[in-house]
């Protein structure tokens, strides 16, 4: 299904800010359409890659920069500190810049899955709050861990290039999720990649509380705990574990988290400084992608309980397409609820007005009651900030719309 978005936005009104705290975010990257493919030799190995961080010591260091602990998060600070230290010189000299490691909320509570914890921000609060108080100068987030308010007094005027958004498919027995035999057990912690396996392959299991860096979930489909797991292509890339991957899976097979793949590096708001040194590394093409698939998460208010997905890329002729999916936990919720809603009402307001019932309420809301569980829509337009923000926007009220009330009471 494709939608063309209205040609321009009229007014800046409501929509995102890049440099503003308290509203929307911005970040991104488009990449091609890419065919599933198989990787060789990668179904009976399993290789656990490490980076450590080399703090640099000394006392006073030019710009510090914030981030989580994982192998996957110190690579994207190295990455960041890279970059900058190959565009300014006084950046490059020893101990110029200095990685602080912060330990989060989702770094701290790993017994539970992350949508029985709740609230936004599980891996970012405490990075926000250094950055504010001055702790750190600049903090390096995975995008797609990003809530899309940010906090006051933090800006974030910088996405690296995206890397592929695709999820990886990894197991020592099968070649694909179609080839995992009934009953098999697929590890992910995201309710997104749940949803959608499940709506696909509905003989299959799922292992929600399935978490744990990238080496630690590999170390429990080594040992049996599952029979597969699905992980971000983007992150094995920078970790250097590609060798691990079975398949890449499509993305018409499983659409990505909102802004998977992008790298995104916020700083004060009145830090001057750092906003020039950000700006300076921004990828322009990945940042509008990710406002673009930002702005279709806001709309829905989308949380660690909704499986949301959203992928917004150029075409060859230069053109936006967004694709966006909602949809329930287990791939299958009944919309009963919401039909009931509905029926409720309608009936309600028929025997007023004709002060006549030809029959049971019951009767109907059994017999009308259907089962959706993947909502998709897609659009496509400009690939200009204001017509891609636009775009979110209005797909996200679409589905919104689709979904009718009691869809996201979970």
């Amino acid at each position: 299904m494709e939608t063309l978005a209205s040609p321009l936005c009229t007014t800046h009104g409501g929509l995102v800010n890049f440099f503003g705290g308290g509203s929307v975010s911005v970040l991104g990257f488009p990449l091609q359409h890419l065919k599933t493919q198989a990787l060789p030799d990668s179904k009976k190995k399993l290789s656990f890659g490490v980076i450590k961080a080399s703090v640099a010591k000394t006392e006073v260091a030019l710009l510090r920069i914030g981030t989580r602990g994982s192998p996957l998060a110190l690579a994207q600070a190295h990455e960041t500190r890279d970059k900058l230290m190959s565009s300014h010189p006084e950046l490059a000299e020893e101990g110029a810049i200095k990685i602080v490691v912060i330990k989060t909320t989702g770094d701290k509570i790993l017994s539970q899955p992350l949508a029985d914890i709740g609230g936004k921000g599980l891996f970012t609060k405490e990075i926000d709050e250094a950055l504010i108080n001055g702790d750190i100068d600049i903090a390096v987030h995975s995008m797609k861990d990003v809530p899309t308010y940010l906090p006051e007094k933090t800006i974030l005027p910088c996405n690296l290039q995206r890397e592929d958004v695709r999820d990886a498919f990894i197991s020592l027995s099968a070649s694909s999720l179609a080839e995992l035999p009934a009953g098999s057990v697929v590890g992910t912690a995201s309710l997104r990649r749940k949803s959608q396996i499940l709506h696909r392959y509905p003989s299959l299991k799922v292992e929600e509380n399935f978490r744990g860096n990238v080496q630690t979930r590999l170390r429990k489909l080594k040992e049996g705990v599952v029979q597969a797991t699905l992980l971000a292509l983007a992150g094995l890339r920078r970790l250097s574990m590609t060798e691990n991957v079975t398949s890449v899976l499509s993305i018409d097979e499983m659409l990505p988290a909102v802004a998977q793949g992008a790298i995104g590096i916020s700083c004060r708001s009145n830090d001057e400084n750092m906003a020039s040194y950000l700006a300076s590394l921004n990828h322009e093409e990945t940042q509008l992608a990710v406002v673009c698939e930002r702005a279709f998460l806001e709309t829905l208010d989308g949380s660690c309980r909704t499986p949301i997905a959203g992928y917004a890329y150029k075409d060859d002729d230069g053109n936006c397409i967004f694709k966006g999916l909602v949809a329930s936990p287990d791939g299958t919720r009944s919309m009963t609820i919401a039909l009931k809603h509905f029926l409720k009402f309608y009936l309600s307001s028929f025997y007023s007005e004709n002060n006549i019932v030809c029959f049971s309420s019951n009767f109907v809301i059994s017999s009308l009651s259907v089962y959706i569980s993947v909502l998709e829509t897609s659009r496509k337009g400009p690939y200009v900030f204001e017509d891609m923000v636009m775009m979110g926007k209005d797909a996200g009220k679409e589905l919104l719309s689709k979904a009718g009330p009691g869809f996201f009471d979970f």
